[in-house]
């Protein structure tokens, strides 16, 4: 597995949709629950999620393929995904960040959203398993701002709910409790010291 650099000099950061380019508050949401009887640890369930993406998405909702074709290939960084989003229509995205517990991939140009998204495998201090989806975004443009806020952001909130679902009951026996999903605005002092070439956040604890 190939750890992310600062994609200086080898195209990684050529063509992405930065934060800073679209409309709108910068948005963190995350999607995360423990998993019931996990049956693995965080980095074999992350190396699953990395070979198997594109089936724990809800194909009603998205649809995630290979651009090489290697559609059972781990991700790694610098890879792509075509995604067609139902009701929105067919972009890409490209992994910018892959380490033992989590992948960042981030979107490219045209995409409705501007910005990246982590998906991560950690322990609590119970040893509980937790998946956890973050990601720090703006809508692509003024145009596509006014559109996610009349449907996109119900419709991204089941994707990855039902996400976290699927990984829960491949894993293990679902989720303990509930999934939470949760939204906050991002403020300028915290804007300006985030990384936008690494991951939303830091997976710990296998």
């Amino acid at each position: 597995m190939e750890e992310a650099g600062t994609g200086a000099g080898d195209g990684l950061l050529d063509g992405l949709l930065s934060a800073v380019e679209g409309a709108g508050p910068l948005l963190q949401r995350d999607y995360w629950a423990l998993i019931e009887g996990c049956t693995c640890s965080p980095s074999e369930l992350m190396e699953l999620v990395a070979s198997r993406f594109a089936e724990l998405a809800p194909e009603e909702l998205v649809v995630f393929s290979r651009e090489d074709g290697r559609d059972h290939a781990p991700l790694e960084r610098g890879d792509e995904l075509e995604v067609k989003i139902r009701g929105a229509g067919t972009f890409h995205v490209r992994i910018i960040h892959r380490d033992a517990q989590s992948l960042t991939m981030a979107t490219l140009t045209g995409h409705p959203e501007a910005g990246r998204i982590t998906f991560g495998a950690y322990r609590n201090a119970r040893g509980d398993v937790i998946f956890h989806i973050r990601s720090r975004a703006r809508s692509g443009s003024r145009v596509k701002y006014l559109g996610f806020r009349t449907g996109g952001e119900a419709m991204q909130t089941n994707t990855w709910t039902d996400f976290v679902n699927t990984v829960a009951l491949t894993v293990g026996e679902g989720v303990i409790g509930f999934i939470h999903a949760e939204t906050a605005v991002m403020e300028q002092e915290h804007e300006s010291a985030d990384d936008v070439q690494g991951p939303t956040f830091l997976a710990r604890g296998d």
